[in-house]
């Protein structure tokens, strides 16, 4: 999406009035909130196609090579399945764009998993994923996934590979405005017990901040600079002595636009395919700048 000059009269006076820092400041906070609401307009309308769980078709590693062809297959272990979790009151139709972009690259292997927005407790939702997890295992035969979840789904994730032994099945874990060490906007929702869950100091967070020693699962969490569900915004970052976990800075994106922008998801298969070749995944301050 592009904001012109001419959608905004009133932008040269503001270049005359404030510093250059502060007008480029603006205009960066006005292209990511009219994103923002392009993208939840759009959310909107494919919602309901992802209120079903998807269904489960023949896994194309498992289909025999047809005699003949001289097309040899993938190891089924060349690339995992990924594994797709969603926010909180949201649905599988958030991946819509991510899901095509991995495709396109090589991924043939992905499911999403919707929890109910009834759910009340990060563990159960663990849980869940975990025999979700185990279900994508035995049906494509491979042994471990690798699983990116948007922010409560990322919490959901996390739990699931820290408390539940799911290190063992989850090769890398991405996450994408994840509160892990909680956020503390929304206060209006703290009726509801998971929202709770996702506040600093929660029994959750503390059971997370516990010691985690031999977590075999790689961690990549991307923070936004412009994300309105964060506060602090760091709070979407990893930090825990005990795990491997790189943190990548975007700028100039949204909390709905994270699992959207075509950068952002250009970032997410640059990470699973690291892990994939055995490299180094390496982020820094600023690495991934969305603009």
């Amino acid at each position: 999406m592009k904001v012109t000059e001419a959608a905004l009269p009133f932008l040269p006076l503001c270049r005359r009035l404030l510093p250059a820092r502060l007008t480029d400041l603006s205009l960066t906070l006005l292209k990511a909130t009219a994103l923002e609401l392009a993208i939840l307009a759009g959310h909107v309308l494919l919602y309901p196609a992802g209120i079903i769980q998807e269904r489960r078709g023949p896994d194309r590693a498992a289909l025999p090579t047809p005699e003949g062809t001289g097309t040899a297959q993938l190891p089924t272990e060349a690339k995992p399945p990924v594994v797709l979790l969603h926010g909180f009151i949201d649905n599988r139709s958030v991946f819509v764009l991510l899901r095509r972009s991995l495709s396109q690259h090589g991924r043939q292997q992905i499911e999403s998993l919707n929890y109910s927005p009834l759910t009340c407790d990060i563990r159960i939702a663990a849980e869940l994923l975990g025999r979700h997890i185990e279900q994508v295992c035995e049906r494509t035969g491979s042994r471990q996934v690798d699983v990116v979840g948007h922010s409560l789904g990322g919490l959901i994730a996390r739990y699931y590979v820290q408390r539940l032994g799911g290190d063992t099945r989850v090769r890398t874990l991405v996450t994408l405005g994840t509160p892990h060490s909680g956020t503390r906007v929304a206060r209006l929702a703290n009726a509801h017990p998971i929202v709770r869950q996702m506040r600093p100091g929660s029994p959750v967070l503390e059971e997370l901040g516990g010691p985690a020693p031999g977590c075999r699962t790689h961690f990549v969490a991307f923070w936004s600079d412009l994300d309105h569900i964060m506060d602090p915004l760091e709070a979407a970052c990893v930090e825990h002595p005990d795990l491997t976990a790189v943190n990548v800075r975007v700028s100039g994106v949204g909390h709905l636009a994270l699992p959207v922008h075509p950068a952002v998801a250009t970032g997410i298969r640059q990470a699973l395919d690291a892990a994939h070749a055995g490299e180094p995944t390496t982020g820094r301050a600023g690495g991934l700048t969305v603009a």
